[in-house]
């Protein structure tokens, strides 16, 4: 190595320019050169890796040439030096700044207090697992394994009658058509396993990092099986060949014919298998020398070739020597069925000749198969799999060329007609030998024909060997990554190489059960089709990893190209169709299956693929296209920003807003905190929101802020949540109860809130549920709090009664004093398990089934199931449940549960009143009160709740405000004929004349009591603030309107009080007019113990048109 390419790659140290001298005369171990380490990524650098980051020094001396100390770059500074381990394990970089770990962001910009920099000596990042056993380098690895299963029994069997059928020329065609699909699935292969490091699994563990879970789970799971079968029938070609020679002989074991393959195949399944379970070590020598017999056998043919004939006996059968007139009489090709007797029915043709030959070029995959018993993956697949297919192409073209040169297409076998060359008239008799004719061309022109025998047996043998080892582990990986439900017994490993003796035994009996039948023909399509299936998936990875232009696809072989990898899939699924149509829709048939099986289950991975990036490609560029249209009446639809908190904390609130935006729009939970959180606390919060929406099934996107204060971590939300078009448009609240006895700062915030929305031009809606909103002291129980929580009353059910509801469930402390309206709930029972006692668990179900059928019984009868008004089980004589009624009561879809802070179980009632809005309502009414023309959105909304299956059994009732009463008809008409222009569905329309009368003197009353706390006396008035009292000129100046709300309260009372729902206009607070203190007590004399009830307002802007 030069002295300048040492200085330029010398990063094992971090010296300075005036001690890089010195530095280099000490006796440091030699500096590998930077190919060499890029070349043998997964080997561990023993000398260079430890010096990097952990010994760097700076030298802390002077020129006086005093004996300096050297002091370790990580005792200076919290940084850490690159390393491999930090991009291996993920998790090194959650420790701290220790040794071999990265640092986290905190610990860089807020360092933890009292921590002394450099003091850790912790360990280094977690290697990965399964160093010690046996590797394999490229050509023992690969380069044989590949070889030995392309070569394969086509080769000595099959490949003359190629020759014979299709001509040289043609036959040439079919060779190199078949060999171009490998070589570009073999580019492709190489562009995925050198973009990074590739563990085992082979083929499934490539697609299934490149495509996702769902096609790579299909295919591995299809790849293992066709591998399997693969190997029954490369036993059966080796039994059927022993036959043959045994035939030849006059021997037989039974019969010669079938109970000699099943017999002599199982004991041949059985010796693979055990030098397989011996260990990969032994698999690999016996793989080397069968490669070198095969081998052999090739070059006795080719041999034999420049030999000739050495007898007339094989002059007569067709083998003529090199021979101009027979080369070119074999160039162009003719198509004939099997044997000369066929009377012209079901000729061969070029594709069906291809569909027999391709299984000769498939074998390409054998070295990524056993991806993890590989030194160095991502180099070795790639150089040993396309030198493979280089070597065997050119052994195909000599062998089809030199078969063409010495061998005629026909020829009798009659040594009496050697003399005259009269043996290739077939007219009165049946040729039996010649290219077409005869599988033991290449026999008969080898010198010693056993050599070619014994190199069919390797051929057979090695591919059933390297079918035997590739099945049991492509399975393993599969297993492993828990994709399909009861198969992750068979991923487990045992021994150092972490054989998967569980996948071997299931593999045996696979194999053994197909080599039993002994008849493969027509099995042997859809074998093929299946690997060609993979071949077309890998194809298709590569391209779409490509067309992604994902910033991780970076392969290190740079010699393939995305269109030409496109091509070579479609050329695969073309094959697959070609060769045999049905076998085709049969294995996309059931490829389509595995991949909807995979995207049920939904498998808690994410390994990146680039389905995933298409998904952000797509749904960048649809935002991109949409922010582009202008926004119509027609396609608008309700953006909600609820401003709920926590997930969990106002579940009402939230069900609510998801049922107006389900399947049809954005949904956007607004979080505001009003303390700064720390990015760590940001994202706990975020994790946890995202678990509980994912939880309960609610489609929505959470959104967190903090400010200085919570009405501007709102204003936040409102301004910045959102992209393009995709940003809310109506901003949804919970109606605060404690208005009147929180501070005034909170009723500032809350009021500045409905302020900001409003001065951002979004609609406003304020929802008010008798019980409240709030539920965040309410935790959903998990299996264990059941058990526990059944367990506890169980044995105090006798002597405690049920407890009431918790007064400290919600932060909305309003009165619980009966309501005369009816509960907002519905009158229909919601099927709840909640009760002091609660066997009806799934667990608790099973384990008292498990005890007996008396302790089953005495669960179901204090189980409190289903419907509260259903009639109970039917009771057997003695008085307990039938055993089929229990059985039927484990069938039922369980509710969640919910505990208290103190662990005790939230009664039923609770729960119904919480989930409100998830229960399907009761018969009745919407009632509209459109009081004011906001742009259609106060009529909308409802409209959309009767769209839902929650909604359905509720009819709309439009309440509308006359603006004369003595032209009511006229009014009532128009309003009616305005609805049906809508296309909006409505039971009943009622104009109210008479909204501008005095209310009542108790109304007004209860009114003035209500306010009562918030009169600012005349001597503080000035220079009062709005916010913090009611003063007497603003009551005097808002007097009308005050007085009009009263009256609605009146005609709410009156024609609403049996509605399962209110929706009204919202009043519009203007502002410097109405202070908070008026403004809610407004609100509160509309909304005090009605049904649940919605005040909206829309922006003004038209929601709604009549025009298609």
């Amino acid at each position: 190595m030069s002295q300048d390419k040492r200085q330029r790659f010398h990063v094992n140290r971090v010296d300075t320019q005036d001690q890089r001298g010195d530095a280099e005369t000490t006796h440091s171990p030699p500096i590998p050169d930077i190919e060499e380490i890029c070349d043998s990524p997964t080997s561990p650098p023993s000398d260079l890796e430890p010096n990097m980051g952990t010994h760097s020094g700076t030298l802390s001396g002077t020129h006086s040439g005093t004996q300096s100390t050297f002091r370790s770059l990580r005792q200076l500074t919290r940084e850490a030096l690159p390393r491999l381990d930090h991009y291996r394990n993920l998790a090194s970089i959650m420790h701290g700044p220790e040794a071999h770990q990265r640092p986290t962001l905190d610990d860089l910009h807020q360092p933890p207090p009292n921590k002394v920099v450099g003091t850790s000596r912790g360990g280094g990042g977690e290697e990965e697992g399964g160093g010690d056993g046996v590797k394999f380098g490229w050509v023992q690895g690969v380069l044989v394994r590949c070889l030995l299963n392309i070569w394969g029994v086509i080769l000595f069997l099959r490949l003359p009658w190629v020759v014979g059928q299709a001509g040289v020329l043609e036959a040439l065609l079919i060779v190199t058509c078949g060999n171009v699909v490998t070589t570009i699935t073999a580019l492709s292969m190489s562009a995925i396993s050198t973009n990074g490091q590739i563990k085992a699994g082979g083929t499934y563990y490539m697609i299934s990092r490149s495509l996702g879970p769902e096609l790579g789970g299909a295919i591995g799971l299809l790849f293992s099986l066709a591998t399997a079968v693969a190997a029954s029938m490369y036993v059966v070609g080796f039994c059927e060949s022993l036959n043959d020679l045994l035939g030849s002989h006059g021997l037989q074991v039974i019969d010669g014919d079938v109970n000699d393959v099943r017999l002599v195949g199982s004991i041949t399944l059985v010796v693979l298998f055990a030098i397989c379970v011996i260990g990969m070590e032994w698999e690999a020598r016996a793989q080397v020398v069968l490669l070198v017999v095969l081998v052999v056998a090739i070059v006795d043919f080719v041999i034999g070739v420049f030999v000739g004939p050495l007898n007339d006996d094989e002059l007569s059968r067709g083998f003529v020597g090199l021979n101009g007139s027979v080369l070119a009489e074999n160039l162009y090709s003719d198509y004939r069925s099997e044997g000369q007797e066929a009377d012209g029915e079901q000729h061969q043709g070029f594709f069906t000749v291809f569909s027999v030959f391709f299984p000769a070029c498939t074998g390409i995959l054998a070295g990524a198969n056993i991806s993890g018993d590989l030194k160095d993956p991502s180099n070795a697949i790639p150089k040993g799999t396309l030198l493979a297919i280089l070597v065997t192409y050119a052994s195909y073209l000599v062998i089809l060329v030199l078969s063409g040169a010495v061998m005629v297409r026909d020829a009798t076998g009659n040594v009496t007609q050697a003399a005259n060359w009269s043996f290739t008239n077939c007219t009165d008799t049946v040729c039996e030998y010649g290219l077409v004719n005869s599988s033991q061309v290449m026999e008969l022109v080898s010198v010693f024909g056993p050599l070619v025998y014994a190199g069919c047996f390797a051929a057979t043998l090695s591919s059933a060997l390297a079918s035997i080892v590739s099945a049991p582990k492509v399975f393993q990986a599969l297993c492993k990554d828990r994709l399909y439900p009861y198969i992750q017994v068979f991923g487990k490993g045992y021994g150092r190489n972490d054989e998967p003796y569980l996948g071997y035994v299931l593999a045996f009996i696979i194999i053994l059960l197909f080599t039993l039948l002994a008849r493969l023909d027509s099995i042997a399509p859809i074998i093929t089709n299946f690997f060609l299936a993979a071949y077309a998936l890998i194809n298709l990875s590569t391209f779409h990893a490509s067309l992604q232009h994902i910033p991780s696809w970076r392969p290190t072989f740079k010699y393939y190209n995305k269109w030409l990898s496109l091509i070579g899939g479609v050329m695969c699924t073309a094959i697959m169709f070609l060769i045999q149509w049905w076998t085709a829709l049969l294995t996309l048939t059931i490829i389509i299956l595995l991949y909807l099986i995979v995207a049920h289950r939904r498998p808690d991975v994410n390994w990146g693929s680039s389905t995933q990036a298409q998904m952000y490609s797509i749904a960048l560029s649809s935002v991109m296209s949409l922010s582009q249209i202008e926004e119509h009446v027609k396609t608008y639809r309700p953006q909600i920003l609820v401003l709920c908190g926590a997930p969990s904390a106002r579940p009402p609130l939230l069900h609510f807003a998801y049922s107006i935006t389900k399947n049809m729009s954005l949904l956007v939970v607004g979080h505001c905190l009003k303390d700064q959180q720390s990015q760590r606390e940001r994202s706990s919060l975020v994790s946890e929101a995202s678990e509980w929406l994912s939880q309960h099934k609610v489609r929505a996107f959470y959104a967190l802020a903090d400010g200085p204060s919570m009405e501007l971590a709102a204003r936040t939300l409102m301004c910045t949540v959102g992209l393009g078009k995709l940003r809310p448009n109506l901003v949804l609240m919970g109606y605060k109860a404690t208005w009147h006895s929180c501070p005034a700062e909170e009723l500032h915030s809350y009021f500045t809130t409905i302020h900001y929305a409003f001065g951002l031009h979004l609609a406003v809606g304020i929802l008010r549920v008798e019980d409240g909103l709030d539920y965040s002291n309410v935790t959903e129980m998990t299996q264990d709090d059941d058990d526990a929580a059944t367990y506890n009353a169980q044995n105090t059910i006798i002597t405690r009664p049920p407890k009431p509801v918790s007064s400290n469930l919600t932060v909305d402390p309003e009165p619980a004093e009966p309501s005369v309206m009816p509960s907002s709930s519905s009158a229909v029972s919601f099927g709840h398990y909640q009760c002091e006692q609660d066997p009806c668990s799934s667990s608790s179900l099973t384990k008292a089934i498990t005890l007996g059928f008396q302790k089953l019984t005495q669960a179901a009868m204090t189980g409190y199931i289903g419907d509260r008004t259903s009639p109970p089980l039917s009771p057997t004589e003695d008085g307990h449940p039938s055993f089929l009624g229990a059985l039927k009561m484990s069938k039922k879809k369980l509710e969640p549960m919910y505990k208290l802070p103190d662990g005790e179980r939230v009664p039923p009632h609770t729960v119904d009143a919480m989930l409100r809005f998830t229960r399907k309502q009761a018969k009745g009414t919407i009632d509209v009160w459109w009081l004011y023309d906001d742009g259609g959105l106060t009529m909308l909304i409802p409209y959309i709740l009767t769209t839902r299956a929650v909604w359905s059994s509720c009819k709309l009732r439009v309440f509308c405000l006359a603006n004369k009463k003595d032209d009511l008809a006229s009014e009532h008409r128009r309003m009616i004929e305005l609805l049906c222009k809508f296309r909006i569905d409505f039971s009943d329309v009622v104009m109210v004349p008479d909204v501008t009368r005095r209310p009542r003197e108790e109304s007004i009353k209860d009114f003035n009591n209500l306010i009562s706390g918030f009169k600012v006396l005349p001597d503080e008035d000035a220079g009062g603030n709005r916010c913090d009292g009611i003063t007497e000129a603003e009551l005097v100046a808002l007097k009308d309107k005050t007085n009009r709300h009263i009256r609605l309260r009146e005609l709410l009372l009156e024609h609403s009080r049996e509605a399962s729902f209110i929706v009204m206009t919202l009043p519009i607070p203007a502002l410097g007019t109405v202070s908070a203190p008026l403004y809610m007590a407004w609100l509160e004399t509309l909304t005090h113990q009605m049904p649940p009830f919605l005040l909206l307002r829309g922006n003004q802007t038209s929601v709604l048109t009549f025009y298609s």
